[in-house]
């Protein structure tokens, strides 16, 4: 057989700051945040298999990745658990989510990752994520990259 990518992009609403960023990153702001994710494998190959040529579905993808990314995020509010605003927004907000990171872009894909990659049906493994942040900023993450980690192979 051959080793086949698919990607599937997702897009969500998200607003964050940037605890003791030196810039306008430092105030709460919004974001349209793109997510492009590949994951690699062959194709079923499987006689009678209703997935036959086909590494996922792509709605089987989705189903995944809108519980484990967009779901939670789109909406939200994303602070470090330490940034003052936390106290300020106390109660205020239903859709707040408090990271032990600096929410970045960066940060926001190693979190996602291996939540991701453990949810990839065998031998299926995930290849790559892509979010982009702005029109002109985007982070990349490559399980080539991380394979110290073994939940990534």
């Amino acid at each position: 057989m051959n080793t086949i990518r698919i990607t599937k992009e997702f897009s969500f609403e998200m607003a964050h700051a940037l605890e003791g960023h030196d810039g306008k990153c430092a105030n709460i702001h919004g974001h349209s945040y793109h997510l492009s994710v590949t994951v690699i494998g062959e194709p079923i190959a499987a006689s009678g298999s209703p997935k036959l040529g086909m590494l996922i579905d792509f709605s089987d993808l989705k189903k995944i990745i809108n519980e484990e990314v967009i779901h939670p995020y789109d909406h939200a509010l994303m602070l470090k658990d330490t940034d003052p605003h936390v106290q300020q927004l106390k109660g205020s907000y239903t859709k707040v989510i408090l990271t032990t990171f600096q929410p970045t872009c960066e940060n926001m894909l190693v979190e996602m990752a291996p939540r991701i990659a453990g949810r990839m049906p065998a031998p299926l493994k995930l290849h790559s994520l892509k979010l982009r942040e702005t029109a002109t900023s985007y982070a990349e993450w490559y399980a080539a990259d991380n394979s110290q980690n073994s939940s990534y192979n």
